[in-house]
């Protein structure tokens, strides 16, 4: 179940896809799932560096 939170931090990210263009749901999901995973590489390497 979604709290109230997380749905509008979701709607909050759709909103920006939207605006940006992208409405079709595959594809939000494609880039959030690239996003993610740009993310964890990025603090792996932090982490390599540090």
């Amino acid at each position: 179940m979604l709290t109230g939170e997380l749905r509008s931090q979701i709607n909050s990210i759709w909103g920006a896809f939207w605006s940006g263009g992208i409405s079709n749901p595959l594809e939000v999901m494609e880039q959030i799932t690239y996003l993610l995973f740009l993310r964890r590489l990025d603090d792996l390497l932090t982490l390599e560096e540090n």
